[in-house]
């Protein structure tokens, strides 16, 4: 069926997983692939199609305290994550928790998805406000991080360490505790999440007590088994990722010498990371790179959970968020959130 050269993999016939009934009724046959020609439109489509709720609507009638934040964007001024895209500015954040809820919160450090060159930090928290912080009472700090092309690595990175170090260190302004901070996020999200965790190890910065990584996109170089599998059959498949990582890191794409805090899964020593929740589906680009995440986190002696679902694509749970597959994954999610906040 399929033939490794060159450290590359070729699928003959691209034989894929099934997708899971339910999922596969809502994905129907619209896979749209993102190009380099039409990455602009995209980002404008992207504008209009996820827009920006208003705080009086996240506050839900008073049910959450929500507000913006404008923070120094700033770096530790050492080792890699200096260079295009830092300088001087704000980052803006989006904190929210329930209303009236008394003594410090545990912070869920939250970065959004869209492939690092779409997305926003508001669009996310309708989502997070009626999971997490109603059913566990967290406070959430949603980031809003700069996008490719127009910031290139490690320009988003750099918002997003800014950010968390400004949450740890005004712990009593937000009403969260320090010492219970997991960074998590989706797709793009969950590989920023990673390097964050990578960064701050190594620059003696915050200290997470856990990463929770939902379908991370970790690896620029495209060459796994699944990111050839799933071409044309994933809803962000190899083509769309390409384009993705070719505008986060320009000329860097794919270079021998990209540090692991561009792309995670170049990282060879995972040790002394907080434990990790690492999920990818069975059938969608990203499964491969996941599983060897966690299993580099384990050969490291790191702890981490993994969850691979049969029968999911890319972004199965916001296209088909009532399906028992994507119930599922929310009350596994939830139940490692709980276990590593009660530690």
């Amino acid at each position: 069926m399929f033939e490794r050269r060159g450290g590359e993999y070729e699928v003959d016939g691209r034989a894929v997983p099934p997708l899971d009934p339910e999922v596969a009724a809502a994905v129907g046959g619209a896979r749209q692939v993102l190009t380099p020609e039409n990455l602009a439109a995209w980002q404008e489509r992207d504008a209009t199609a996820r827009p920006r709720p208003t705080l009086e609507r996240l506050r839900d009638g008073g049910r959450f305290e929500v507000e913006e934040l404008r923070v120094p964007r700033r770096t530790d001024g050492e080792g890699e994550g200096e260079g295009e895209g830092e300088g001087e500015g704000e980052v803006t954040l989006i904190s929210a928790r329930p209303a009236g809820a008394d003594g410090p919160l545990p912070l869920l450090y939250y970065l959004h998805g869209g492939g690092m060159v779409m997305g926003n930090a508001w669009s996310v928290l309708p989502r997070l406000l009626d999971g997490w912080v109603r059913e566990l009472g967290l406070a959430v700090v949603s980031v809003e991080y700069r996008l490719a092309p127009g910031t290139r690595y490690p320009g988003a990175l750099e918002d997003c360490y800014a950010g968390l170090a400004w949450a740890v260190e005004h712990a009593d302004r937000l009403g969260v505790d320090a010492h219970r901070v997991i960074i998590g996020g989706k797709s793009a999200g969950g590989g920023l999440a990673a390097a964050l965790a990578l960064l701050a190890r190594d620059r003696g910065g915050p200290a997470p007590v856990g990463q929770l990584l939902l379908s991370p996109m970790l690896d620029d170089r495209g060459a796994t088994f699944s990111s050839h599998q799933m071409t044309g059959h994933d809803t962000w498949d190899r083509t769309s990722n390409t384009t993705a990582w070719q505008a986060a890191l320009g000329d860097r794409h794919g270079a021998a010498d990209l540090p692991p805090y561009a792309a995670p899964a170049r990282a060879t020593d995972l040790s002394g990371l907080p434990p990790a929740y690492v999920e990818v589906g069975s059938a969608e680009t990203f499964r491969d790179e996941g599983v060897a995440y966690a299993n580099t986190i384990w050969q490291s002696g790191g702890d981490v959970e993994l969850h691979v679902w049969s029968g999911a694509c890319h972004g199965f749970d916001t296209l088909a968020p009532t399906a028992t597959l994507s119930r599922d994954a929310h009350e596994a999610r939830t139940r490692w959130l709980r276990r590593i906040l009660h530690r």
